[in-house]
């Protein structure tokens, strides 16, 4: 413009041309600082409403946890974590802004924060972060991975999209193809308004994601509980069990029993026979009120369907319960799970119930008796050839049981010498008698016993006894039976078997086992 052969007006007017332009430029740059400005206040503004918001649905939780802490208890918990982790990163974004603009004269004079010295000297030291740098990388990350591991499932990765960082090497690819730091490229050299703008920005994330947790367990929760399809029926009375000629006072429920789920109709049945509203059951909220009968001892099944009223429809919802009557008992059932005696050496597993009665309030005793869970015991008995044990409950009618029973102690049988899991009279070649271990069962018993053999004595005709200690042939078994002619019986006995886990019991004397070898 100002080059060749020009008069001096011309020369004068390319630089009322140039001066112009830059003035375009200078006030468009002014504009640009200035809208930065005022999106920072619009989203501060924003943040201020989303914290209201987010508190409401904290309170509401809360209140929630404390009328139903079984449905609540641990959505409320997450919720407190989750407000905790957000607020510690938002008053940290806070502070970072407080500092930007702590000096300046008037902190909405956008158009004169255009520059870049105060997050440019904070977070980087020459070509690397600084140690405030690596702070605020840090804390970005630790929210993102902390919060994805408490909110819903459908939530994870909306929360790791919104604080993501870059690529897996922290990188962002900018217009020319080229990568650079996430960090660089989007806090370094940039005007300090628009950096205050990008971490309010961030902020404004914190409280959406914190925002769109609360909202998924509060409303998730009552959407569940509300839903007529998510409901599932059972049968309340007062007692588990009922004897033949009793009234059974049980009562069909859902889940929800207030006054709004009473149902319009019910077709039922009882063990295939049709009820009759009035006679049989009557409609009141929260379910059936049933007027039966409890029938003769045995299970029975009442099947059919109730409906409720939902925006104006019948909605059904099925109906497939069950109950048992039983006969009024006189004496506890007490019997052995694996047979009429119990043995010495082992834990053996017992069944002590009195029907009628729960297994809470069902108490046996016996020396070497414990209990396991419900009426389940295991008794490991002494010294002796009998042990009885007592069992004891009261009735529902208040009647007391109390009832003895006798059993016979007896000791773990005999086990049998092996040989490669053969017992008794063995052919084998003499290799694989060289290699084989040696061993020990009990054939025919009705428990699994892991048995063990620490020695054994090892006889071939015509050559001296040799006393081996572990479950294999030693150096001087293997010689002696290199000497062996074929056909001859070789001899393994004096087994010394313990049981794994009890090794204090003294296992009898176990049989010899005999190897004829074929080679």
């Amino acid at each position: 413009m100002a080059g060749g052969k020009q008069t001096p007006r011309q020369k004068m007017i390319n630089l009322m041309y140039l001066i112009f332009i830059a003035m375009l430029a200078l006030n468009m740059s002014k504009e640009v600082l200035a809208a930065f400005g005022i999106m920072n206040e619009k989203l501060e503004t924003s943040n201020i409403k989303t914290t209201e918001s987010n508190d409401n649905f904290l309170a509401s939780l809360e209140t929630k946890s404390e009328e139903d802490a079984a449905k609540y208890g641990v959505l409320f918990q997450n919720a407190q974590k989750i407000k905790s982790l957000s607020q510690e990163y938002f008053d940290y974004l806070e502070s970072l802004k407080k500092g930007m603009t702590e000096k300046l004269e008037d902190p909405k004079d956008y158009a004169r924060m255009d520059n870049s010295d105060y997050l440019d000297q904070k977070l980087f030291q020459g070509d690397n972060l600084s140690k405030e740098g690596k702070e605020f990388m840090k804390r970005i990350t630790d929210y993102q991975t902390q919060v994805a591991a408490i909110v819903p499932e459908a939530l994870k990765q909306s929360v790791k999209t919104r604080f993501q960082t870059g690529d897996e090497n922290g990188k962002v690819e900018k217009r020319d193809g080229t990568k650079q730091d996430w960090i660089n490229y989007h806090y370094e050299g940039y005007p300090l308004v628009a950096s205050l703008a990008k971490l309010t920005a961030l902020q404004a994330d914190v409280k959406a994601t914190e925002e769109s947790a609360l909202k998924s367990m509060l409303e998730g929760e009552l959407t569940s509980q509300v839903s007529l399809t998510n409901f599932a029926t059972s049968l309340l009375a007062s007692k588990s069990a009922f004897y033949n000629g009793d009234k059974y006072d049980g009562k069909i429920i859902i889940s929800k029993t207030d006054k709004t789920s009473t149902p319009v109709k019910a077709e039922l049945t009882l063990d295939g026979r049709k009820l009759t509203e009035g006679k049989d059951y009557r409609l009141e909220a929260g379910g059936v009120q049933m007027l039966i009968g409890a029938g003769s001892p045995g299970d029975h099944e009442i099947v059919g369907t109730m409906y409720f009223m939902q925006d104006g429809e019948e909605i059904p919802v099925e109906v497939k319960n069950t109950f048992a009557t039983i006969s009024k008992p006189n004496a506890a059932v007490i019997a052995a799970d694996k047979m009429n005696v119990v043995y010495r050496g082992v834990a053996n597993p017992m069944t002590i119930s009195i029907p009628g009665i729960p297994d809470n309030k069902v108490s046996a005793s016996a020396p070497g008796l414990s209990k396991r869970s419900g009426s389940k015991y295991v008794m490991n008995p002494g010294k002796g050839r009998e042990v009885t044990i007592s069992a004891s409950g009261v009735l529902p009618d208040g009647q007391r049981i109390s009832t003895p029973a006798t059993f016979r102690i007896k000791d773990i049988p005999r086990p049998g010498g092996t040989v490669r899991g053969e017992s008794g009279s063995v052919k084998m070649p003499r290799k694989n008698l060289e290699i084989s271990t040696i061993g020990a069962m009990l054939e025919d018993f009705d428990f699994d016993l892991n048995l063990g053999v620490s020695g054994f004595k090892f006889k071939v005709p015509g050559q001296p006894t040799i006393v081996i200690n572990g479950n294999k042939l030693n150096a001087r078994a293997k010689s002696a039976l290199q000497r062996a002619k074929r056909g001859e019986a070789v001899q393994i006995f004096d087994i010394k078997a313990y049981i794994s886990n009890n090794k204090s019991y003294k296992l009898k004397k176990v049989s010899p086992v005999v190897v004829e070898l074929t080679n």
